[in-house]
């Protein structure tokens, strides 16, 4: 009884404790996981054993995405968007209200954030990491792609997300 109480205070706690916003220069890009449906009573999809991999290659609805966006100072957002690819609509309902509007925008080139930044009215560099260029001056995002290696491995001994 003690255990449980106290895993749901914690849980409670890590809900609330989040940062208010973003300031300065702001990195973000989107991280995609399958889907597990472990302990669902009615599975939509054959079991995969392990995590396994999805049913077709790149990007389908088996995915899960996870809009991460973090400033220069060390301050974290993550958004769980929705199943398949980033849309604006998306953008818009999750950084729109936690980022200022003097910020400079940080992204890979995904054009869901040129639309999205285009119409905020924020100012936005996108680095072209298919073409190897990581950094362009104080232009990179590289401490998002940090977090999504860290998530990554921490979501390793899961064997995918339920």
């Amino acid at each position: 009884n003690t255990t449980f109480r106290w895993r749901h205070r914690f849980l409670s706690l890590a809900k609330t404790d989040r940062p208010h916003g973003l300031h300065g220069i702001a990195e973000a890009d989107e991280l995609y996981v399958l889907e597990s449906e472990k302990g669902s009573r009615q599975m939509t999809r054959p079991a995969r054993r392990r995590g396994g991999h999805a049913q077709r290659r790149g990007m389908s609805n088996e995915q899960v995405c996870i809009l991460v966006a973090r400033d220069r100072t060390g301050q974290t957002l993550d958004f769980v968007t929705g199943r398949g690819a980033l849309t604006k609509a998306q953008l818009h309902r999750c950084l729109l209200p936690v980022i200022d509007q003097d910020i400079l925008l940080v992204t890979d080139g995904h054009a869901a954030y040129r639309a999205f930044a285009r119409e905020a009215g924020l100012s936005h560099q996108a680095v072209n990491l298919r073409a190897g260029i990581r950094v362009q001056g104080a232009a990179h995002v590289q401490n998002v792609n940090a977090y999504h290696s860290r998530l990554r491995e921490w979501l390793r001994p899961f064997h995918g997300v339920a």
